[in-house]
């Protein structure tokens, strides 16, 4: 196989996989002009068209799909064995993508490779955060990190993070003139941050436990965010109540900036895992990084 008929399967399994131009050359490193260029050239000395491209979309054809299936894996292979060819370095190399929320981005994985990388300068590290449940395999990451209830059972999952709690806080001046609600139903009666994640479809309700019995509520508010950060700080300001992961609240609870109700509806859940594909042949690089993330209770 030539260099140039090897680079052009790569770019058609980019495009193929994740179903846009735009989403395939950011991924390597091209012009989207550049990519279609080279789709283009692979379906002329072909003579068959590999892909169907829309103004909204693109997907293989019958034959994109056949070529996809059969050597998908089979470059996956080479890649993953040339990277473990770094084992015979002096020092381990290589760049990791991870896909995360922002939660365990901020919680888990930077204080994690704050520790790790100094001692390892020819490894790299990319982390993009983001809130829906990515394909890893698609998306072409190294790994995924997600509550271990959410992880694909085909995956490879390893614990990086402690059991945890949601927690429902608000500020003192919004108590100042509303009751404290007794129980989750009680909120539908007070003003709420609301959440939207990709993962849900639309605004999250937020989740309680006790006693066996789960709670789903949907409740009402002013705002809408999608991140951690900014609910925070609307509940600090006592904009309504909000829900968020215990961790990120208790100092604030101690400190009197926040008050926390429901305490018995929110009961511990899985933490965080770490996630891969099972056929993934591990470099040195990153079978490093996934023991300096693993959680030792």
């Amino acid at each position: 196989m030539s260099r140039q008929s090897y680079n052009d399967l790569v770019a058609f399994l980019a495009v193929a996989r994740v179903r846009s131009f735009t989403k395939a050359a950011a991924q390597l490193g091209v012009s989207q002009s550049a990519l279609s260029h080279t789709i283009r050239g692979l379906e002329a000395r072909l003579g068959i068209r590999l892909l169907t491209r829309s103004t909204r979309s693109v997907s293989a054809t019958e034959a994109g799909e056949r070529l996809l299936a059969s050597i998908g894996p089979k470059l996956d292979e080479i890649e993953s064995e040339l990277a473990a060819l770094s084992e015979f370095r002096d020092k381990p190399s290589g760049t990791i993508r991870i896909t995360a929320g922002e939660h365990p981005a901020g919680t888990l994985l930077s204080p994690a490779l704050e520790r790790f990388l100094p001692d390892y300068p020819d490894i790299h590290v990319e982390v993009i955060v983001d809130y829906g449940l990515t394909d890893i395999v698609a998306e072409r990451y190294d790994a995924g990190i997600r509550i271990g209830e959410q992880v694909a059972k085909d995956m490879i999952a390893v614990r990086i993070g402690p059991d945890m709690r949601m927690a429902v806080v608000g500020a003192p001046s919004y108590f100042s003139t509303r009751t404290q609600p007794l129980t989750p139903q009680g909120l539908t009666d007070h003003v709420c941050i609301n959440i939207r994640l990709p993962t849900h479809g639309g605004i999250y309700a937020w989740e309680f436990e006790k006693d066996g019995r789960e709670l789903k509520v949907r409740v009402e508010g002013q705002l809408v965010f999608n991140n951690i950060a900014l609910r925070l700080n609307a509940a600090l300001a006592g904009l309504g109540l909000a829900y968020l992961p215990e961790d990120i609240v208790q100092a604030h609870v101690e400190s009197g900036k926040l008050v926390r109700i429901l305490e018995d509806w929110c009961e511990p859940f899985t933490g965080y895992h770490l996630y891969y594909p099972s056929r993934r042949q591990s470099s040195p690089a990153f079978a490093l990084l996934v023991n300096a993330l693993r959680y030792r209770a």
